[in-house]
């Protein structure tokens, strides 16, 4: 939603330098690499719920503060912050898929669930630009403020714990209190550890995995790239459309319709395809009674680590040949689609390698 608002937020906070607008949109997903090598662990150790109503309010107090900002200091850093507390349900799907979905049924829910963080930057420019254009940029974050209000009320009502340690130690903890049996333990309990260093261990989980697993050090190198070319594509997305093709904001803003349309679709294809290629490779190559294996989930990157490159020569070759507009919003949608199956099948892929600490996995990669 940011993106066609930066000009009038530049107007508004006599912010002259490119660079520093730049960074107004940056530092929030910057952010995004950062906030979930915490709240992933944090969420193994107490809970998916109190992480993910914690973020969520994160989100929306550091969110007003960038509403109310009247100096580009004061508008970074409350960015920043509010980046670290919107990284935690970019993952926290993926940690819930993982506690109450079998390894066959998660390919679909992992696509469902992955296409909202990226569907987001895509749609939120839509109705951005129309905010930013009718009233002021102020808006544009107010109307987030509140929509992230209602979500926050709605996790205080129906949100339901689901990993399975903390489930059972407030179990234990009932029984405990009704019965007075102190020895009461359960399977994940280490009465060897104490919570400093259980907590210790937990956070240091993220780093361990990216920095001694070669496949995850892989993955995050690749998805770095993925996520680099993709906020490339939308700091230049409203800035092609407004002096290259002269339009105005509103209107700038329903050219992403090509990046969402591409998200759609690549989600429609890998959510029909993951879960079928698995139990098809698993009958082709285990034993009935075996599990399938977390490799199941990597032949769609092929194809879209095809459409990936060759969405951005479309996009960058029409764009620079100041061709008709559609040359640009194919290249777009080309290269989303790619980038949404990429996305889906790493996903997948660690949740079902690491299963139990997935959350620390998908916080690696990222």
């Amino acid at each position: 939603m940011v993106a066609l608002a930066l000009p009038s937020i530049g107007e508004s906070l006599h912010i002259t330098s490119s660079l520093e607008l730049a960074l107004a949109l940056s530092i929030f997903v910057a952010a995004y690499a950062v906030g979930p090598l915490f709240w992933g662990p944090i969420s193994e150790l107490r809970g998916r719920v109190i992480v993910q109503k914690t973020s969520n309010l994160w989100f929306l107090c550091f969110n007003l503060g960038y509403a109310l900002s009247h100096n580009k200091s004061s508008m970074i850093a409350f960015r920043f912050l509010a980046g670290l507390g919107g990284s935690a349900p970019l993952t926290a799907g993926g940690w819930v898929i993982s506690d109450i979905l079998q390894p066959g049924e998660r390919g679909r829910a992992i696509s469902v669930y992955s296409v909202a963080p990226l569907l987001g930057p895509a749609l939120g420019p839509i109705d951005g630009g129309w905010v930013a254009e009718i009233t002021t940029w102020r808006w544009v974050f107010y109307s987030s403020t509140i929509a992230c209000g209602f979500v926050q009320v709605a996790a205080l009502l129906f949100f339901k714990e689901t990993h399975a340690p903390v489930i059972l130690g407030r179990k234990k903890q009932r029984l405990i209190k009704e019965t007075g049996n102190t020895e009461l333990y359960t399977e994940y309990d280490n009465p060897d550890r104490t919570f400093a260093r259980t907590l210790g261990i937990t956070l240091a989980r993220p780093f361990r995995l990216l920095f001694t697993q070669p496949i995850v050090m892989f993955l995050a190198a690749y998805m770095t790239y993925l996520y680099g070319t993709k906020y490339l594509v939308l700091s230049t997305f409203s800035g092609l459309f407004e002096k290259v093709y002269h339009e105005a904001p509103g209107y700038q803003g329903l050219s992403y319709i090509s990046l969402a349309l591409g998200l759609f679709f690549g989600t429609q294809i890998c959510a029909r395809s993951q879960d079928r290629m698995y139990k098809a490779l698993k009958r082709r190559r285990c034993k009935e009674d075996q599990p399938g294996c977390p490799e199941f989930r990597i032949p769609m990157m092929v194809p879209s680590a095809i459409l990936v490159p060759i969405g951005l020569l479309i996009y960058a070759w029409t764009a620079e040949k100041r061709t008709y507009w559609i040359g640009p919003n194919v290249g777009a949608y080309i290269y989303t689609t790619g980038l949404v199956m990429s996305y889906q099948s790493i996903q997948g892929y660690l949740v079902d390698s690491y299963a139990r600490y997935a959350a620390s996995g998908v916080a690696a990669a990222r």
